[in-house]
């Protein structure tokens, strides 16, 4: 028998999207009666956005960042098993950087509680929107420098974070270790979200034959910024199957390996590549002059 929320190559997930503020405790409140929420849908998989416990100012990064193992995860692994799910804890500020730096890590816990995935953000959201604002995630985190990919239910899942979505070699090097989908927990701009997030989420999936599920934030939070949202869950198609409105809410999808199949052989993308024809530009080109 099938475990609830996967059957016949089906999984069912259901993404979380909140709107976080600088208050920890009740963003674990919020959470915590959302991932129930979640699980109430029947879902196998329910996934969290980026930094869900802490969105102010980056004075309140260090004090609001866990250690793993720690309260927090003890917190999620007791959810996971209340609610018999895999539960993935979109990401958190971790006390495990370098210099006193800081990880924006993701864990997976499976439906006893345990940890069966980790993955660190690789890229680091440093950049200047110019007249809107100035984003400098290296100065309180640390890179990541781990690929990680994980089985659910015979599902190869893929991790990525936030930024990460604007780097394809990273998505293709998960498509490669066999990933037939991939969680991108997010916390978009506004002003980049709303030309980018749904072009880049769904380039993602069209160019590797991949679901994308990407649980994101919505709205404002301290100081004066704001959160694109609509979050997503996108076939290897490249068609949308999910998406929230702008407000904190569930939605649920399922995912069909038989799909991931069926568009790999219509568009055999990852087949067709030709590796020994690529090659890194020596120096690498950062494309501006």
């Amino acid at each position: 028998m099938s475990p609830i929320g996967a059957s016949d190559d089906r999984l069912r997930v259901a993404v979380v999207q909140m709107n976080t503020q600088d208050d920890k405790a009740r963003n674990i409140e919020t959470a915590m009666r959302l991932i129930g929420d979640a699980a109430a849908t029947g879902a196998r998989l329910v996934c969290l956005p980026e930094v869900w416990t802490y969105l102010g100012p980056e004075g309140g990064h260090y004090p609001a960042a866990e250690p793993i193992p720690g309260p927090l995860t003890a917190d999620l692994a007791d959810a996971a098993r209340q609610h018999d799910i895999y539960l993935h804890a979109g990401s958190f500020l971790e006390r495990n950087g370098q210099d006193g730096q800081l990880l924006n890590t993701t864990l997976v816990f499976d439906p006893s509680g345990d940890v069966v995935a980790r993955y660190s953000k690789i890229h680091m959201f440093d950049v200047v929107l110019d007249g809107v604002a100035t984003y400098m995630e290296s100065s309180t985190v640390t890179p990541g420098d781990a690929i990680t990919t994980f089985e659910i239910d015979g599902f190869t899942v893929g991790l990525a974070i936030c930024y990460d979505l604007r780097f394809p070699e990273l998505h293709r090097i998960l498509a490669l270790r066999g990933a037939e989908a991939i969680i991108l927990p997010a916390a978009f701009t506004m002003t980049t979200g709303k030309d980018h997030w749904e072009v880049l989420v769904r380039a993602r999936a069209i160019e590797n034959g991949v679901y994308m599920v990407a649980p994101a934030q919505i709205g404002s939070h301290p100081p004066g910024k704001w959160c694109y949202g609509r979050s997503m869950v996108v076939d290897p198609w490249g068609t949308v199957i999910a998406t929230s409105p702008d407000v904190e809410s569930v939605i649920v999808a399922e995912l069909d390996l038989q799909r991931v199949r069926t568009v790999r052989r219509q568009v055999p993308s990852l087949a067709n590549r030709r590796p020994q024809a690529y090659r890194w530009p020596d120096p690498v080109s950062s494309g501006t002059r």
